[in-house]
C-alpha cells in the first residue's frame, strides 16, 4: 500500500466532469487510508522556498536567539518551542518520551474586528503572532504562505464537498474565519541514541480538516499506519504536498473518511542530517457545530463545536487555547 498522488490540475481548471473525477479520487484516498499527495495545486515554488529558506535559517541559530521568539505566556500556540516541550502521543491518552522536534507556531495571519475575533473566546484562538528578529524575512515568507495554504484548503473543502455529495460550497462559511494554526516542525541532527520508544513525534492523528504538509526527502520521516496495522512510509518533497484529514473531517463524514495515525521516525544512526516539515492544519471556525453529514438517526458521533474540540484535544499536549491579555 502507498500513499495516492492526485493532481488538482485538472479540478482547477476543467469543468464540472474534471472536478467531479478529482473529488472521486480524493474520497476512494479519504476512505482507504486518510492521506494523498497532491501536484498540480497552483503554489509556486518561490512561496515555498522562501519559506523553506527562512526557516532552516531560523532553527540553525543559537538557541538563546531562537529562545527570543518565545510567546510570553507559557502553553500558547504561538512562536517558538524548544526540543523536549511536546509528547503528540499524549493526545492519543499514549504516554512516551517527549518528542525529539522543536517547532514554530503560527496562527492566523488576517484577524479581523468584529467580535468574532475581538470577543473573549475570539481573542482565545485569535492573539497575535509572535515573530523572530531574524531572519529579517521570516514574517513576510510564513504570511505569503500562510495565505496560499489557506487558498488551497479552500478549493480542497470544495473537492470534498462534491465528493460528500454536498453542494460545493457547504464549507465555505465554515472555514472563512479559520482557527487552524501552522507549524515549521524542525527535527535536529540525532548525534546520541533517543530514549526507548522516543520519536521525532509520536503516533498521533490531527485534530480539525485538512491537513498540508510540505516536507523534505530526508531519512527519519513521515510514517502513516495502514488499516492492516502496518506502518508505510511516505515519500515527501516540498513542491508535492502530503495532504491528510484530521478528526473532525472524520466526525463530519460520519467516519466515512478516515483520520489516521502517522508518526515521524527516527533516521538511521549516524545519519546527521536535520528535518524540516511545514505543516498547515485547517480546522474550522470555532462557532461552528460539526454535525454528522449523515440521514436521520445515523449519525455516529453526536455534535461538537469546533474550538471546545481543539481546546479539549491542545490540553492533553500541555497547551491551553492561545489568550491574549486585555
Amino acid at each position: 500500500m502507498s500513499v495516492p498522488v492526485i493532481d488538482l490540475g485538472a479540478a482547477r481548471g476543467g469543468d464540472r466532469a474534471d472536478r467531479m473525477r478529482v473529488a472521486a479520487a480524493i474520497d476512494a484516498a479519504c476512505r482507504d487510508i486518510g492521506f494523498f499527495a497532491i501536484d498540480g495545486h497552483g503554489v509556486s515554488a518561490a512561496v515555498v522556498d522562501d519559506l523553506r529558506r527562512s526557516a532552516h535559517t531560523f532553527f540553525a541559530q543559537p538557541a538563546a536567539a531562537k529562545l527570543g521568539a518565545r510567546h510570553p505566556v507559557a502553553g500558547t500556540n504561538r512562536g517558538y518551542h524548544a526540543v523536549g516541550g511536546e509528547a503528540l502521543s499524549a493526545a492519543m491518552d499514549a504516554p512516551a518520551p517527549p518528542d525529539l522536534k522543536e517547532f514554530f507556531h503560527v496562527g492566523p495571519v488576517d484577524v479581523g474586528t468584529d467580535a468574532y475575533y475581538t470577543s473573549a473566546e475570539g481573542r482565545q484562538h485569535f492573539t497575535s503572532n509572535v515573530w523572530p528578529a531574524t531572519p529579517a524575512d521570516f514574517e513576510r515568507a510564513a504570511t505569503v504562505y500562510y495565505r496560499a495554504m489557506a487558498g488551497l484548503i479552500r478549493e480542497l473543502m470544495r473537492l470534498a464537498a462534491l465528493a460528500l455529495s454536498v453542494d460545493e460550497t457547504f464549507f465555505d462559511d465554515k472555514i472563512d474565519r479559520s482557527i487552524g494554526t501552522m507549524r515549521l516542525n524542525y527535527y535536529p541532527a540525532q548525534h546520541s541514541a533517543p530514549a526507548p520508544g522516543q520519536l521525532r513525534a509520536g503516533a498521533h492523528t490531527d485534530y480539525g480538516g485538512f491537513t498540508i504538509l510540505s516536507g523534505e526527502d530526508v531519512p527519519g520521516g513521515l510514517q502513516v499506519r495502514a488499516r492492516d496495522g502496518r506502518w508505510v512510509e511516505v515519500a515527501t518533497a516540498p513542491m508535492r504536498f502530503v495532504v491528510n484529514i484530521g478528526d473532525l473531517l472524520m466526525r463530519w463524514t460520519n467516519d466515512r473518511w478516515l483520520s489516521n495515525l502517522h508518526r515521524v521516525v527516527n533516521p538511521p544512526a549516524g545519519d546527521g542530517r536535520p528535518r524540516l516539515s511545514i505543516a498547515f492544519f485547517n480546522h474550522p471556525n470555532y462557532d461552528v457545530t460539526i454535525e454528522c453529514l449523515a440521514p436521520p438517526g445515523a449519525a455516529k458521533h453526536p455534535p461538537v463545536r469546533s474550538g471546545d474540540y481543539r481546546d479539549l484535544k491542545y490540553a492533553k499536549t500541555g497547551f491551553a487555547a492561545a489568550r491574549q491579555r486585555d
